[in-house]
C-alpha cells in the first residue's frame, strides 16, 4: 500500500476517533446532569480505576499501556470538565511537583489554583473555592511531609479521597547551550538529589540555592548562561530547553501526594483500597503497642505510622496511620472499633483506592 493510501486509512480512523469520543462525551453531559440532580460528586476515584483498569485489560497492542492511559486521562479530564468546572488547589507555584502530580491526576481540562502554603489549600477545599486539593504528604526518601499531616489534625471538614505515587525526575533546563552554563539554579534537596550527575557532567559550574525549583526556572529564563533543575513541566512553562532529563541520582526517588475534598463520603471498595487514621492516646506505659494490637489480631497491614505533636498540649502526640483495606471490610471495622476504645479520640481521615506504583 502507497503512504498516501495509509494515510487516508489514519485519516478514515481519525474520524471515527473524533465521532465516538463525542458520542462518549454526549453520555458523559447526560451523567453530569445526573450527578448535580443527586448533589452526587463530581469525581469519583473509584470509577476512574475501573475505567484504567478495564480499558487496558481490553488492549490488545501494539499501543503500550502506558500510552493508552495517558489517552484515556486526558479523555477523563474532558469529560470532568463537560460534568462541571471543576477547581482543583494545589500547593504551588506554578510547574511544581505537586501542580505536576494534580495534571496527572486531573488532566488538563480541568482549572487549577496555586497556592502559596499547605493552609491555603486546605482552607480553599474547606470553604468551597476549590472542589478538591493536591498536596504532598510523603518521599520515599526524605520522609513525611509534617506540614501536610498538621493540616489534618483539627481538619474535620476535609477527607482523603484519592492517592498517587509519582516518581520524581529532575531535568537539566537552559535557554543555553552546555558548554555554555556557568550556573545552575535548584532547591537545596534537589541538588542534594543531583550532586552525583552534577559532579560528573557539571564539575566547574556554581551552584545557586533558590527557594524552589519554580523560582529556579523563572531565573535561569531570564538569566544567560544560566541553568535551572526543575520538572519538564516548569520548561513548558518558562520557555525553557531541555537539556538532559532524569538526572537525580536514585531513579527510584517518588512522593506520594493525596487528593482532599470536602465531600463527607467515602470512596467505595475496589478490592485495593487504603484507609487513613488519625488518634490521640493518653500518655501512659504501653499505649501505643495497646493501639497497633487490634491491627495485629485481624491481620491488617499497616504501610505508614507517623506522630506529630497535637499543639494543644505540652508532650501529647497524635499519631497517623495508613492501613491496607476498606472501611467497609469486616476485619478493617472490627479492628478501627476496637482501636476507638483505646485512644481518647480517633477519626478516618478517608478510605480510598490504593495510588499505583510509580511510573
Amino acid at each position: 500500500m502507497e503512504l498516501d493510501d495509509l494515510r487516508k486509512k489514519i485519516d478514515s480512523v481519525d474520524e471515527k476517533i473524533v465521532e465516538l469520543l463525542n458520542e462518549r462525551y454526549q453520555t458523559v453531559i447526560e451523567i453530569g446532569s445526573w450527578k448535580k440532580s443527586k448533589t452526587s460528586a463530581i469525581y469519583v476515584p473509584e470509577r476512574e480505576k475501573a475505567v484504567f483498569e478495564r480499558v487496558m485489560n481490553l488492549n490488545k497492542g501494539p499501543m503500550s499501556n502506558g500510552t493508552l492511559k495517558a489517552v484515556y486521562r486526558e479523555i477523563m479530564s474532558g469529560a470532568l470538565s463537560l460534568e462541571f468546572p471543576l477547581r482543583v488547589a494545589y500547593l504551588g507555584p506554578e510547574a511544581t511537583y505537586t501542580h505536576l502530580a494534580a495534571m496527572s491526576k486531573f488532566g488538563r481540562s480541568v482549572g487549577y489554583v496555586a497556592k502559596s502554603n499547605m493552609a491555603e489549600v486546605f482552607r480553599d477545599v474547606r470553604e468551597g473555592k476549590a472542589d478538591y486539593g493536591c498536596v504532598p504528604v510523603e518521599n520515599s526518601t526524605e520522609g513525611v511531609v509534617n506540614n501536610t499531616l498538621d493540616m489534618f489534625v483539627g481538619a474535620d471538614d476535609v477527607i482523603i479521597c484519592s492517592e498517587l505515587n509519582m516518581r520524581i525526575h529532575h531535568s537539566l533546563l537552559s535557554n543555553s547551550q552546555p558548554s555554555e552554563i556557568r550556573k545552575v539554579y535548584a532547591h537545596a534537596q534537589t541538588l542534594s538529589q543531583c550532586r552525583c550527575w552534577l559532579e560528573e557532567n557539571l564539575r566547574s559550574v556554581e551552584l545557586v540555592e533558590t527557594s524552589s525549583n519554580t523560582k529556579a526556572a523563572e531565573i535561569a529564563a531570564n538569566e544567560e548562561h544560566s541553568a535551572a533543575i526543575a520538572s519538564t513541566l516548569a520548561a513548558e512553562v518558562y520557555g525553557l530547553n531541555i537539556i538532559c532529563e532524569r538526572i537525580e541520582d536514585n531513579v527510584n526517588n517518588t512522593t506520594r501526594f493525596l487528593i482532599i475534598s470536602a465531600k463527607k463520603d467515602f470512596s467505595k471498595p475496589t478490592g485495593t483500597d487504603k484507609t487513613s487514621v488519625c488518634f490521640s492516646i493518653k500518655d501512659r506505659i504501653g499505649a501505643l503497642y495497646d493501639c497497633l494490637l487490634p491491627f495485629k489480631e485481624h491481620e491488617i497491614t499497616l504501610s505508614m505510622i507517623e506522630s506529630r505533636p497535637s499543639k494543644l498540649k505540652n508532650w501529647e502526640y497524635v499519631f497517623f496511620i495508613d492501613l491496607l483495606g476498606h472501611i467497609s471490610d469486616e476485619p478493617v471495622k472490627k479492628a478501627l472499633d476496637h482501636l476507638e476504645q483505646l485512644t481518647g479520640e480517633m477519626r478516618i481521615l478517608g478510605s480510598y483506592p490504593r495510588g499505583n506504583e510509580a511510573e
